[in-house]
């Protein structure tokens, strides 16, 4: 049997400090940063409720990060 891939290691990094930023901004900051997956989302965007281990969501209004979070 293969064994299991080991998951993306997570940034030590909050998403609270991308709010506020341009869009493109945050998501050049957050891959410098580590995330593997950075991820914009329009307001209101139905999204499943997986967790992705490396992945960072932005909610993003008039081009900037209204809301961010893990997963």
């Amino acid at each position: 049997m293969a064994p299991n891939p080991t998951p993306p290691a997570e940034p030590q990094d909050s998403p609270d400090g991308y709010v506020g930023l341009d869009a493109e901004r945050a998501e050049r900051l957050a891959r410098e940063r580590g995330w593997s997956t950075v991820r914009s989302l329009a307001p209101g965007t139905i999204v499943t409720m997986e967790y992705r281990e490396g992945r960072l969501n932005f909610e993003v209004d008039g081009g900037r990060v209204t809301r961010s979070w893990k997963g």
